[in-house]
């Protein structure tokens, strides 16, 4: 009997020492995420990591008995962390936040199931790159994203509309007359079609984008599409910033 007390007792403290440290690896990972004033802070984290942990317990003592297979648990509670990850993720347009919080979870529910395994330092260690990966790699991520938004500044220029009225009969050579012109270095041209006018006349609209800011080579193209059989000419420009 004392023996087995014995034996009791030492699961007991066991099974104790790794939920605490589940409990308080899962808190410091969750700090930085309620420093930084996320939906999922030191209590959300430190539930997953114990969460994981207590069903990873259950299947390394059931592996004894021989009626379990622990990683089976560790991999339902990978795919179970998935609902409660879901939760953080916003999504509003195009923009998508709480990816990097929904992670976070995720990785607390893999220290849990570390120290429900037993495996005390590789959930520190893990806890700890965790924290490292959120705080330090966050900069990086910072100023890349400001150095690819300088180059879309350094990336803007102008898209301008030209229209040429003309007579049907004129359609096609006055069409080639205006994507020659305008189809020159430093010129996209993004598209060119007709429209029909009354009393047979036709608009040719062409779409042409330039990162060149200055209206000149434009004005001098336009002067070489003004031929006898060109009826009218019109052009506007706007404001454009390129995007990858």
């Amino acid at each position: 009997m004392t023996v087995w007390t014995a034996i009791v007792t030492s699961q007991v403290f066991a099974i104790t020492l790794r939920i605490l440290l589940s409990i308080g690896l899962g808190a410091l990972i969750g700090l930085e995420r309620q420093l930084r004033a996320r939906s999922a802070g030191i209590r959300t984290n430190a539930l997953v990591s114990l969460g994981s942990c207590l069903f990873t317990t259950v299947g390394v003592y059931t592996l004894a008995a021989g009626t379990g297979d622990p990683t089976r648990v560790a991999a339902q509670v990978a795919s179970g962390i998935g609902f409660l990850g879901a939760g953080v993720i916003l999504k509003q347009g195009v923009s998508v936040s709480g990816l990097n919080t929904a992670a976070t979870l995720w990785a607390s529910a893999a220290v849990g199931t570390l120290c429900g395994s037993g495996m005390e330092a590789a959930a520190a260690i893990g806890a700890t790159a965790i924290m490292l990966a959120n705080m330090m790699l966050r900069p990086i991520g910072a100023a890349i994203d400001a150095r690819r938004t300088a180059q879309s500044h350094e990336a803007e220029g102008i898209r301008y509309t030209l229209e040429v009225k003309c007579l049907r009969k004129d359609e096609q050579a006055i069409r080639a007359l205006v994507f020659n012109a305008l189809h020159q270095p430093g010129f996209i041209v993004q598209s060119i079609a007709a429209s029909d006018l009354p009393d047979d006349l036709v608009v040719i609209t062409t779409v042409v984008a330039t990162h060149m800011s200055s209206n000149i080579d434009i004005e001098s193209s336009i002067e070489t599409v003004t031929t006898p059989e060109v009826l009218g000419v019109k052009w506007d420009a706007e404001q454009i910033t390129a995007v990858d």
